[in-house]
């Protein structure tokens, strides 16, 4: 894995090139911790012991892996009580600039370099570098994951979040369905849309893709627009000016909207993370754009004998170009009342045992250098030949500007809608990158300007 982080001829960084793989995940259920602490609360040290209340950004899915990890740490740690509250991911971001604004932060979260720049930009986040320095972890973390969430983090150099895990996108295919047709794997752009024709026969219920239409939908259509068109930075040479609506994106976007409706179902219009996920296991679709994270719902849902996961097609000569997918981590609130005893949870929870554990169950890679050494690593396919990918010198990887306070609001809030109308036909490709170019243009020089 590997990040370049380059300075502009401002002196801000932005990070750029490649990062191995990263994280994201999803899911369900909400609930709030209030003790009417906000950002402006500096918090205190505390007496190690106690209650502390960790926000978990996967809620759902992830829920019962970090309960298990919660368990081990309270038998180890008695006098720690940690209350634990699961969120949805597309419902965590809102929750806690909430709780920033009005009170009821937790101790504890978990914070993806996604959605960093904009809780460190409101003070919301205690830096980790000095207990780092100090702790076991040092020197045993993935040190291009910490780099990774440093350079999210909004220019200051700060760790304002200790990796977990990172994650890489994947597309899962279903191999029965493949074979009965004689398709061959879908390795390349031209053979993924070759199997998603010959798979679809709407008057059977059946499709050769499913695409996300609802909430984190940007992500995946960058990525399936950068992996046809080629292009390999998410900025221009000044640094200035994004390259989402290059004419060669545009003209992949079309392509790949067109898919909608002719080779998907039309509920994929709104379909996030887990109705897709839970679509494609249940049905007889034939491929689906996800990351490593879902990989375990397909072994139940389906048995290995029905699907494999490999790395996203290739493009223009051969390579294969993704965007990146965040680092996932666990931050501590500077609001916190005793960070002593929620520093000591981080800790556990990122150690080689826990990191292992909880990341064979998610099926991602580890971001303690031992765990990553785990032999249940070479069992997963998906995540096998997600590294070997990256380290094989076939794969780029686009790093998106998780650095900018406004990513998640331009990548989410603004532009979902309009995504949604380019798959109904009310917007066309290039109305829509031209929209979202503007957007960023004005976000990276406001970064730029405040970097100084």
């Amino acid at each position: 894995m590997k990040i370049s982080i380059l300075r502009n001829s401002k002196g801000g960084r932005r990070a750029s090139a490649a990062v191995a793989l990263g994280a994201v995940l999803a899911l369900t259920a909400t609930a709030c911790g209030d003790d009417g602490s906000g950002a402006g609360d500096d918090g205190a040290e505390g007496s190690g012991k106690g209650k502390i209340v960790f926000w978990d950004n996967n809620g759902g899915v992830r829920t019962e892996i970090w309960k298990e990890i919660i368990a081990d740490f309270e038998k180890a740690n008695p006098d720690i009580d940690v209350q634990y509250v699961g969120i949805a991911s597309t419902e965590y971001q809102s929750k806690v600039d909430t709780a920033i604004q009005g009170g009821g932060l937790p101790d504890v979260g978990g914070i993806s370099a996604s959605m960093l720049a904009g809780f460190a930009a409101q003070g919301a986040l205690d830096t980790l570098d000095f207990r780092l320095a100090k702790s076991p972890l040092n020197g045993k973390l993935n040190k291009d994951m910490i780099e990774s969430l440093r350079a999210a983090g909004g220019g200051d150099d700060k760790l304002y979040s200790i990796p977990t895990s990172a994650n890489n996108g994947v597309l899962y295919y279903r191999t029965d369905l493949f074979e009965k047709a004689g398709l061959e794997e879908p390795t390349t752009w031209d053979r993924f849309y070759e199997a998603a024709e010959k798979l679809t026969n709407k008057g059977k219920n059946e499709f050769g893709y499913t695409i996300r239409g609802g909430a984190g939908s940007i992500a995946q259509a960058l990525d399936a627009m950068y992996g046809q068109s080629g292009i390999t930075s998410f900025w221009d040479s000044s640094g200035k000016k994004t390259t989402v609506n290059d004419p060669k994106n545009v003209e992949a976007l079309e392509k790949y909207a067109g898919l909608f409706k002719k080779v998907t179902p039309a509920a994929d219009l709104n379909n996030d993370f887990t109705k897709m996920v839970a679509q494609w296991d249940s049905g007889t679709i034939g491929m689906l754009n996800h990351n490593l994270g879902s990989y375990q719902d397909h072994v139940k849902a389906l048995t290995t004998d029905k699907f494999r996961g490999i790395p996203q097609p290739t493009g223009p000569g051969g390579k294969r170009v993704q965007v990146s997918n965040p680092v996932d981590g666990v931050g501590l609130f500077k609001s916190s009342k005793n960070k002593d005893a929620a520093w000591k949870f981080i800790e556990f929870a990122t150690s080689a045992e826990s990191s292992s554990k909880f990341n064979e169950s998610a099926g991602q890679v580890p971001a303690h250098a031992d765990a990553a050494k785990d032999e249940w690593i070479s069992k997963a396919e998906p995540t096998k030949l997600a590294a070997e990918a990256l380290s094989d010198g076939s794969t780029t990887i686009v790093q998106l500007p998780y650095y900018l306070p406004d990513w998640n609001t331009i990548s989410k809030a603004d532009n979902e809608p309009n995504f949604q109308k380019v798959l109904l036909g009310d917007m066309s490709a290039k109305e829509f990158l031209d929209t979202m170019a503007e957007q960023l243009n004005e976000a990276q020089a406001e970064w730029q300007e405040q970097m100084g």
